[in-house]
């Protein structure tokens, strides 16, 4: 009985955090200093920014649904992507996110990951890389050129690298279909929140 009201109430837990995830304040273009070095900022600049954080976990929660060989290939290849995508940024002019692509990537990533769809691992390398090449150009740009802006990228990517490791080495681990089930709902929660962005961007043209 006990067990049944436990994984009864884990969509509910679930959603609790995720609205907490999306409730932290707006990440600005250009980083906000926290006062506690680079690398920190560069860490709480990640999670404190939804549209980079929600993707990144939707893609995570999908390779681990996939198994541990998709949960590896994200987990090396999207912090690296990241870091090239952040280096040309930094050498770029200034560039702020369209909100129809951080839309779409809600959307195409959430919605993969509520269907639970069987992608290959060349298709899980791909989005891994370019969702890191797009968001990486994105913060490298929001940083700009200074002598602290390498190691607030770096302090970024390994936000990046540590979510990705602990989500899907996790749903990896899940072999109950009610635990799946749970993970498959937080996706559609992605998704239904990239339809909300999409409209509010369609409204504001």
């Amino acid at each position: 009985m006990t067990k049944s009201l436990s994984q009864s109430r884990l969509p509910l837990y679930s959603f609790v955090v995720f609205v907490f995830l999306f409730a932290a304040t707006p990440a600005e273009a250009h980083l906000n200093s926290t006062g506690m070095g680079p690398i920190y900022d560069g860490l709480m600049h990640f999670l404190l920014s939804p549209e980079d954080l929600a993707p990144v976990l939707a893609l995570a929660l999908l390779a681990g649904l996939r198994g541990a060989s998709h949960g590896r290939r994200a987990l090396f290849v999207l912090p690296a992507a990241w870091l090239l995508g952040g280096l040309i940024g930094l050498a770029a002019t200034s560039s702020s996110a369209h909100p129809v692509i951080s839309a779409f990537w809600f959307l195409l990533l959430g919605g993969l990951l509520a269907a639970d769809a069987k992608l290959s691992l060349r298709v899980t390398t791909a989005l891994a890389a370019l969702l890191g090449l797009y968001h990486g150009y994105l913060n490298g740009t929001g940083l700009g050129l200074s002598a602290t802006s390498a190691t607030v990228l770096l302090g970024l990517i390994f936000a990046v690298f540590v979510l990705v490791a602990l989500a899907a080495a996790l749903v990896a681990r899940l072999h109950a279909s009610w635990a799946r089930i749970a993970v498959r709902v937080a996706g559609s929660w992605i998704a239904a929140s990239g339809l909300l962005m999409l409209g509010w961007a369609m409204h504001k043209f």
